[in-house]
C-alpha cells in the first residue's frame, strides 16, 4: 500500500484559516484558546494550536470538535463553511 500524503488538502487549509479568523474575531490569543480546549477535556498547547492554524499540523476530528466548542461555533462551520457564514 502506498504511503498517504501528509500535505494539507483544501478542506484542511480552510479549517486552519477559519480557526485563526474565528479566534481573532473573539479576541482570543492562541494560549487562551488552547486553555479552553484543555478545560473541555482535549489537552492542547498553544504550540499545537499555532501549528494547526499554520496548516503545519493535521487536526483530527476530536481536536476540531474541541476547538469549535471553545470558539462557541458548530464543528461544520469550522470544517466546511469557513468564516463569515454564521
Amino acid at each position: 500500500m502506498a504511503a498517504r500524503s501528509l500535505e494539507m488538502g483544501p478542506a484542511g487549509m480552510l479549517a486552519a484559516r477559519t480557526i485563526e479568523i474565528l479566534r481573532v474575531e473573539r479576541g482570543l490569543g492562541q494560549r487562551q484558546l488552547a486553555e479552553r480546549c484543555s478545560a473541555l477535556g482535549r489537552p492542547m498547547s498553544n504550540t499545537m494550536l499555532s501549528r494547526i492554524e499554520l496548516a503545519k499540523r493535521r487536526c483530527d476530528v476530536d481536536d476540531l470538535v474541541a476547538i469549535a466548542d471553545a470558539l462557541q461555533v458548530s464543528p461544520p462551520l469550522v470544517l466546511l463553511q469557513g468564516p463569515g457564514v454564521a
